[in-house]
């Protein structure tokens, strides 16, 4: 959370799993189209022109300085086959490779794709998809994180990633997305 930021009754009284989040775009076109184009039909040349988007965001190049470790959202196996590649690694990769660890998080659960899901129901379906893995977790222990993905819409699938990670002893989790669904 930046410092003088306003807490709703929630985070007061459970401490919020993430310390920051942020966003380059909000998820409308054009960005959406890009995004898609990006993510499901292999237009990976896009990754370059979106991290220079993100790093040009407000509190995100501090952000990406500071951390420790840089870890892109993972795919469950079936997905990744699916698909033939993770854009979120691609993504890390063009905006800060020096950082990137891909071993950390593992996605144990392959559910149905999001995006048909209300929140209640992504946050059911998404709660334990993440595990830390137990030889790695000693790189998180006390350690600033910058978990990256493609897009934020509910939040559910960062949190949860998050969880695992705060489990495993990461100080501080900043999220990094490029697009944020507007509220």
């Amino acid at each position: 959370m930046i410092e003088g930021a306003a807490q709703c009754t929630h985070c007061l009284s459970q401490a919020p799993l993430l310390d920051a989040a942020f966003a380059a775009v909000d998820y409308a076109y054009p960005w959406s189209q890009l995004v898609q184009e990006f993510k499901f039909k292999e237009q990976t040349g896009w990754a370059t022109s979106m991290a220079h988007l993100m790093r040009s965001t407000p509190w995100v190049e501090p952000a990406l300085e500071s951390a420790d470790v840089l870890i892109p959202m993972p795919l469950s196996r079936e997905r990744l086959q699916e698909r033939g590649f993770n854009q979120v690694l691609v993504l890390a990769q063009a905006l800060c490779p020096e950082k990137i660890n891909i071993n950390i998080l593992q996605r144990t659960q392959n559910t149905a794709p999001l995006s048909s899901m209300d929140r209640h129901q992504r946050q059911k379906s998404i709660e334990h998809a993440y595990v830390v893995d137990a030889a790695q977790a000693k790189q998180l222990l006390g350690k600033k994180t910058v978990l990256l993905d493609d897009v934020m819409t509910t939040g559910a699938t960062l949190q949860s990633a998050a969880k695992a990670l705060r489990n495993a002893g990461a100080a501080h989790i900043t999220a990094l997305v490029f697009a944020r669904t507007p509220q």
